[in-house]
């Protein structure tokens, strides 16, 4: 039998750590993963210029190079970067949208447009990310002028953590809006990797 050939998942740094637990499950040993750093959804402008190095860096090593980013406030600048380099990315505006479901996403959102979104990654690294990264912390009037037009926090998780659930909590409070809880695993991101995966196999 002949093995698969290697394939590169570019991926937001947000995301890391449920792919590499999709590739650990599934044995996806042909798959290899290589981040940029997630504070740069605080600088949505650099993530196209940091994805187009990336792509130049590793397209001589690997035949298959997929990128594991929506468009996430780019501005469709991903887009043509993949666009360039003839590179697929996952479906949908952003992080939230498939890794809930885009219809859950788009259902959770429906229901009160001033919702803030919180992920697995995003709630462990909450205070660096959100407090720090847009200094709220040290400019407290800031989080209102941020967060003015949010009413509701919904934590969208990946895996049942009872440590995770605190700390979305907390970061709800932190930021003076309702909380909700909504389990959403990590099924559609496997789904939408594996129709990647089986796409390279047949081309």
């Amino acid at each position: 039998m002949v093995a698969p050939q290697p394939i590169l998942i570019i991926a937001c740094g947000a995301l890391s750590k449920e792919i590499a637990t999709l590739v650990r499950v599934n044995r996806w040993e042909h798959l290899r993963l290589t981040c940029l750093d997630a504070e740069l959804h605080n600088r949505p402008e650099l993530i196209a210029p940091k994805l187009r190095a990336k792509i130049i860096k590793f397209r001589e090593l690997y035949e298959h190079i997929f990128v594991a980013y929506g468009d996430c406030g780019s501005g469709g600048e991903i887009d043509q970067v993949i666009l360039e380099f003839n590179i697929e990315r996952l479906p949908g505006v952003h992080c939230y949208s498939f890794l809930a479901g885009e219809d859950i996403f788009d259902e959770i959102a429906s229901e009160e447009l001033g919702t803030f979104f919180l992920t697995d990654f995003l709630a462990e690294h909450f205070d660096r990310l959100v407090m720090t990264g847009l200094k709220i912390g040290e400019y407290p009037e800031l989080r209102d002028q941020y967060f003015r037009h949010y009413k509701r926090l919904v934590y969208i998780s990946q895996t049942p953590d009872d440590r995770l659930l605190h700390l979305a909590e907390d970061a709800a409070n932190k930021l003076a809006l309702n909380f909700e809880h909504r389990p959403c695993g990590s099924g559609p991101l496997m789904s939408h990797l594996k129709a990647q995966i089986l796409k390279f196999a047949s081309s």
